[in-house]
This record gives C-alpha cells, sequence and structure tokens, in this order.
C-alpha cells in the first residue's frame, strides 16, 4: 500500500509505517489542485488540518482505502460520501485526550484563581491581594457537554475535587463513576461549571447562543477546549457583561479559520473579540488544548495503530 503524508508529524508516524512495509511519500507543501492529481495513485493519505477532503478530491482518489486524520475531529472531511465509497475514517481522539483534560483544567483553576490578572499585576509593581481573592472548586457543579473521549479525559481528572460532575450527550449511557449523564434541561439547572467537549456539527454550530445561555438556572463559568463555531462569541460578550457567565477559558474561536492574525492587522476586528482580549475574566490560547509534547507522539502512534489492525 502507497501512503501520502500531507501534513509534518511525529517521525515515529512514517518510520513505523515502514517497517510495516508499506511505501510512504511525503508533499507538504503542493497545493490541494496539485495533491488532487495524483491522490489516484494512493491506497491511504494522513492529514491534520491542511486543508478539507470533499467529494471532488475523494471522486479523484480512484483507489483510496482510507483517510488517516492526526487529531480528534473529522470535520474537514466529507464523511458521508468518504463511507458511501467504502473509504475507512481513521481519526487519533485517544492520543490527545489527556492534554486536553488536563488543558480544561488548568483553564478553569486559572480563571478561579485569577491567576492571569495576578502574574501581570505582580510584574507591574502591584501587589493587591484582596482584588485577587480567588473562588475553590470544591462544592461546585460542573456540566460537561459531550462525553467522549474529551469529556471523559476532563471528568478523570475532576476526581480528586468535592464536585459533583454531570454530562449531557446524544448518546444513550454514556455515563460512568467520574461523571452522571443527565437531561440537558437539568444540567442547565444545576451547573456552575459549563465545559464543551462536542466536536463541530450543524447541532453544535451557534449552539452556545442567547437563548441557550438564559436557560442556565445560575450565573455560570464557560470552558470551550472543542470547536470555536459551537460558541456565538457575540451572545459570550452580552452574557460576561450582566454577568450570566462569570469567566470563559476560549482555547478556540469562531475566527480562528478565518487567518486570526489578520484580524489584528487589517482594522476589522470585530467588536466582540476587542472586549475578550481586553476582559479580565477572560482566558484565551490558540487552539493548543491538545497540543502538548506527549499528544504529538501518542497521536501519530495512535493512527499507526489503527492502519496496522485494519490493514496489515
Amino acid at each position: 500500500m502507497k501512503i501520502l503524508h500531507l501534513d509534518t508529524n511525529h517521525p515515529l508516524l512514517i518510520n513505523q509505517l515502514n517497517d510495516l512495509g508499506f511505501t510512504n511519500h511525503e508533499n507538504y507543501s503542493d497545493s490541494k489542485e496539485d495533491i488532487q492529481k495524483i491522490i489516484h495513485e494512493y491506497d491511504g493519505f494522513i492529514i491534520r488540518s491542511r486543508f478539507s477532503i470533499n467529494r471532488d478530491f475523494i471522486d479523484s482518489a480512484k483507489n483510496l482505502k482510507f483517510i488517516g486524520r492526526v487529531g480528534a475531529g473529522l470535520e474537514n472531511i466529507d464523511c458521508d460520501y468518504a463511507q458511501e465509497k467504502g473509504i475507512t475514517l481513521i481519526a487519533a481522539p485517544e492520543g490527545n485526550r489527556n492534554a486536553v483534560g488536563e488543558h480544561s483544567l488548568a483553564m478553569l483553576l486559572s480563571l478561579f484563581n485569577k491567576l492571569n490578572k495576578a502574574d501581570r499585576e505582580v510584574r507591574e509593581g502591584q501587589w493587591l491581594r484582596e482584588d485577587n481573592r480567588g473562588l475553590e472548586l470544591d462544592g461546585k457543579t460542573v456540566g460537561l457537554i459531550g462525553y467522549g473521549n474529551m469529556g471523559k479525559a476532563f471528568a478523570k481528572k475532576l476526581r480528586g475535587f468535592d464536585v459533583q460532575v454531570l454530562c449531557y450527550d446524544l448518546k444513550p449511557n454514556v455515563g460512568d463513576n467520574n461523571a452522571k449523564q443527565v437531561s440537558l434541561e437539568e444540567l442547565q439547572e444545576k451547573a456552575d461549571v459549563l465545559s464543551l467537549h462536542t466536536p463541530e456539527t450543524d447541532l453544535t454550530v451557534g449552539m452556545v447562543n442567547q437563548a441557550f445561555i438564559n436557560t442556565f438556572k445560575k450565573d455560570f463559568w464557560l470552558i470551550n477546549t472543542a470547536r470555536g463555531k459551537s460558541v456565538d462569541t457575540s451572545a459570550l460578550v452580552s452574557a460576561l457583561k450582566t454577568g450570566k457567565i462569570l469567566g470563559a477559558g476560549l482555547d478556540v474561536l469562531e475566527y480562528e479559520k478565518a487567518s486570526f492574525e489578520n484580524l489584528f492587522s487589517d482594522g476589522n476586528m470585530p467588536e466582540a473579540f476587542q472586549y475578550l482580549i481586553q476582559s479580565e475574566n477572560v482566558l484565551l490560547s490558540p487552539h493548543v488544548a491538545g497540543w502538548t509534547i506527549e499528544s504529538k507522539e501518542k497521536l501519530a502512534q495512535t493512527i499507526v495503530d489503527k492502519i496496522k489492525a485494519k490493514f496489515y
């Protein structure tokens, strides 16, 4: 089998596939159009997020047996069409779930203890102890929407705290010893913290909008390490201003796919985003919750293991 690698990854990915007898080619620079002209030569290809895989591309891949995506989500692939064509889809959520769980916890604890604000103030010569009095996580109720690999990893990290963890998921019977599965209504009634762990789908795009936020009985904290488009940023900002949302940890943003850097250079920064970057109760990171030294290796190993199990 011939495999085309379209994004750089941990070297073990190619090394181990070579050892298994697969032929591996690398192409990290050609355009999607140029790749499409040669993709019929390959039995499989491995990608991160370099470009989307649509019907036309899949139709050109006449010998394709699998698509490997070194990451958790498959939203950049027309999965239904690929499966119609008998193509196996291979993702690696097991590879970075621990990293996402740790990052989610780090964001939550940082928000509760105002660590970003306090660190900046001390560096500026300000010693404001009362102004930086924190909150304790113990005694709170944490609600998770999405209880797959990422949600379960975060719930596992919360076991050391005296918290109630609730989860809501479209799939039945996914709750476990770390989280009690409940209806969305019960989660919205009880949660002090909401953490998102959902893929990007038609159901989740714009899910956290004004109406959704207003259904929560308590004022709450929001953590999003899932997908940026799940949160309506304007609605989030409105809720931050009123105090309905007490603070937010955002590893992902709805703007990130539209060249995030240009927001700072072309004079067209959305007003809602201007508020986020100036807010002391908002913590931002550049979609790196799943990006650790360890997860880079784990993601690659997961892809190798799944290819080996299916095709070796």
